[in-house]
């Protein structure tokens, strides 16, 4: 069924041949799209990257319904976002590389920049979408002028900056649950050279799923959540702009509701009568959060060169505690369910102290002809604790479990970047960037829940130190005044990971760094006189040592690895166009091939109950020993080979004003939960689409609309927990709302 209504989304928004014979009145074309690939303002039509962007209308849209960062999973190509921390944790995946890695000190092969500030930490990277210019997704490695980390690719948020033009928004929506939405800014000259711009959010969602166990209605997935941006320009001519932005978040919420059991064994369905609204856990599950940041932005023209100044610091707490067996009871402390418990698993973890300092200086030339180029220092340096806790379910949640880590990772970088025109429509870029990455890494574990098989340990120190030079080389040739070829190969690096999860083992695990290189290249034109743009690309990359996480286990442990060999191949497509002066389309698609090649490498599956597919290197050894099984030959975990996304907005006059219907979809193929194959913990094809109906008026400045997320409720799996009970979580089901805006 869910075929049918992708096609019949796709078949609504194809170009009939008809449809592109306009008339002469009919002028409505695209504007230029402008994004900061290469560290400058440039039209993305330019800029010899695979670059998709969110703006305006589109953006707002997709991101309504209170829903987090995990919107932008299949809206753009390539893209995936899942989490197994909810709205504090999103782990993200270009071309199918990602971490699926838990742990609050994991690092991922893609970089969250917000307002030009990297968010190194998982957890900073999930604060939310509000009062945003654009986010750009640049995909490939991006080490030599975004840095390190970033092998898989960039995503990019940009803030509505200050202006001295008067002016602000404010919209509010109701919905499913008593699901409150409430978004709005105001800004505004301040005296001769002063600007400021406020903006927050402010999000509340009922609680609506059923404990079953304990007979509480309404009792989990709820939440509230409110941030805010407060930033000042000082502008006092041409030549300096200074940027003030600084930012805070608190959410207070639910954790990641698991469900033990979810599935038919041996297959992916879930088991018959299940139902979203219902759950049956005797453990706890909530979620704190609070973050604070700021940024000082400087750019100081003189002659022929621009000198930026970025400084940025974060700080962010948070405690997650989750019941993880997902139900209740144990096969030796009965009642149990639902289905077979062999444990009861509640535990949290928290960042009790994070700080993060970054500094960077870049040189930029102006107007120097033919060659263009910038140089810049990077500094960076994260200290955070981190509190891994265990708690005994059959004794009223006393903590039974107590784990510390603690890391201070420092970097520095310098980096150049130059263009070279070969001639009038030949563009040659090359990049250079040299990293020096060092962890120093400590775990200590002061209460065991094995108690007494197992007691305290450590202190364990560990000490990573990585040099890496990463560099780039592209092309770009016009071969029209509206079509651009262009050819790039790119080599990145992710430093060092450090694992140091001693709740249920001893041993911390080390990940070398991986590196990349990666081939690409691509045509980016505009189409039906300017009504239409088409950006497609090809590429091919291989990983070498890429770092992994085994996730899992017959405890839940988590262990670090590296693959010899990872190879990716795939097509990228990005395509908008006017069909009519009221008829939006815009697709969406990538096809993206992952093969772990590695014949030596071998991970332990669930402890039982699941079907493992891969053949096995050593049989399990029951009852607490799970097999171990080779993964060579496997994809990428919650790498989909296909994502798709489409959206179509029609819109006439009525009255003074205008009524319009915009419809939005997003589909993903199946992906592997885990690094090993099973038939369980694969999550099925996915398909969510989205239908707004509004009305705008005063010049689209008030608008009224009602809307829907999920409008098929479409209900699957996105994640599982493999200790031995078919443990799995599911997507957003089907919510509805009204919204008002209005802007002055």
């Amino acid at each position: 069924m869910r075929y049918a209504y992708l096609a019949a989304a796709i078949a609504m928004a194809l170009p009939l041949p008809a449809a592109w014979a306009q008339t002469p009145a009919e002028t409505t074309t695209l504007g230029d799209v402008i994004v900061t690939a290469q560290r400058r303002s440039e039209n993305i039509q330019d800029v010899p990257v695979a670059v998709s962007a969110l703006a305006d209308e589109k953006l707002v849209i997709l991101a309504s319904g209170g829903d987090d960062v995990r919107f932008l999973s299949a809206r753009l190509p390539s893209l995936n976002i899942e989490s197994s921390f909810g709205r504090a944790f999103p782990r993200f995946y270009i071309r199918g590389l990602g971490n699926t890695d838990f742990d609050l000190n994991a690092s991922q092969p893609v970089s969250l920049v917000y307002d030009d500030v990297v968010q190194e930490n998982p957890i900073l990277k999930g604060f939310p979408v509000f009062d945003l210019e654009m986010v750009e997704m640049f995909r490939g490695p991006q080490g030599t002028l975004f840095g390190r980390n970033t092998p898989a690719g960039v995503i990019k948020f940009n803030s509505v900056r200050p202006s001295r033009e008067g002016g602000g928004y404010v919209r509010a929506s109701y919905g499913t649950h008593s699901s409150i939405n409430v978004e709005g800014a105001v800004g505004g000259a301040l005296g001769e050279n002063w600007a400021m711009r406020v903006s927050g959010i402010y999000l509340h969602r009922d609680d609506w799923v059923d404990n079953t166990f304990t007979g509480e209605g309404d009792a989990l997935e709820g939440f509230d959540e409110v941030a805010g941006r407060l930033q000042f320009l000082y502008e006092p001519g041409d030549q300096l702009s200074a940027l003030v932005n600084l930012h805070a978040r608190s959410l207070d919420g639910t954790a990641r509701m698991f469900r033990a059991n979810v599935f038919v064994p041996g297959s992916n369905d879930l088991v018959p009568g299940f139902s979203e609204n219902q759950i049956a856990v005797d453990g706890r599950n909530d979620q704190d959060l609070d973050s604070v940041g700021g940024s000082l932005r400087i750019a100081y023209e003189f002659g022929r060169l621009t000198f930026h100044s970025i400084t940025g610091y974060e700080s962010v707490e948070v405690l997650s505690r989750g019941d993880i067996d997902g139900g209740f009871g144990a096969v030796f402390a009965p009642p149990m369910g639902p289905g077979f418990i062999p444990f009861p698993a509640e535990s949290a973890d928290g960042l009790p102290d994070h700080s993060q300092v970054s500094q960077e200086f870049r040189w930029e030339s102006q107007d120097w002809g033919r060659f263009d180029w910038q140089a810049g220092l990077y500094y960076f340096d994260e200290d955070l604790t981190i509190d891994s806790f265990n708690y005994n379910t059959f004794a009223n949640g006393v903590k039974n479990g107590d784990v510390r880590q603690q890391q201070d990772n420092e970097a520095w970088a310098v980096f150049t970047s130059a263009d070279f025109e070969l001639g009038d429509s030949f563009t040659l870029s090359a990049g250079l960037r040299y990293t020096q990455d060092e962890k120093d890494f400590v775990a200590e574990r002061f209460l065991s829940p094995l108690a007494p098989f197992a007691g305290p340990i450590g202190p364990i120190n560990v000490n990573t130190d990585e040099e890496h030079l990463d560099w780039d080389v592209s092309a770009t040739w016009e071969i029209g005044e509206d079509t651009n070829l262009y050819a790039r190969v790119a080599e990145g690096f992710r430093a060092p990971s450090i694992q140091g999860r001693l709740l249920f083992g001893d041993t911390v695990s080390v990940a070398e760094a991986e590196d990349i290189i990666s081939y690409e290249a691509g045509i980016k034109t505009n189409l039906f006189s300017d009504r239409g743009r088409l950006s497609f690309s090809i590429y091919k990359y291989t990983m070498n040592d890429q770092q992994l996480t085994a996730v899992g286990g017959g405890t839940n442990f988590n262990t670090l690895l590296n693959a010899d060999q990872t190879d990716g191949q795939g097509a990228e497509l990005d395509f908008e166009a006017y069909i009519t002066d009221n008829f939006l389309v815009t697709i969406g698609a990538s096809y993206n091939d992952t093969e772990i090649d590695d014949p030596d490498l071998g991970v332990q599956v669930c402890n039982g109950g699941c079907t493992f597919l891969d053949p096995v290197i050593s049989p399990a050894i029951p009852p607490f020993v799970p097999a171990t099984v080779s993964i060579d030959g496997n994809r990428l975990p919650q790498s989909p080979e296909v994502i798709a996304n489409l959206t179509a907005r029609w819109g006439m006059q009525v009255g003074g004003g205008e009524f319009y219907i915009y419809t939005d979809w997003a589909y993903r193929s199946e992906v592997n939960f885990f690094l090993y194959e099973s038939a369980e913990f694969e999550g099925q094809e996915l398909l969510e689409g989205g239908l707004r109906l509004g009305y705008n008026w005063n010049d689209g400045k008030q608008e009224i609309a009602v809307f829907g997320r999920n409008i098929t409720d479409e209900i699957e799996a996105v994640g599982g927990i493999d200790f031995n009970n078919l443990t799995g979580f599911i997507n957003e089901p089907r919510r509805y709302a009204v919204e008002f805006r209005s802007s002055f």
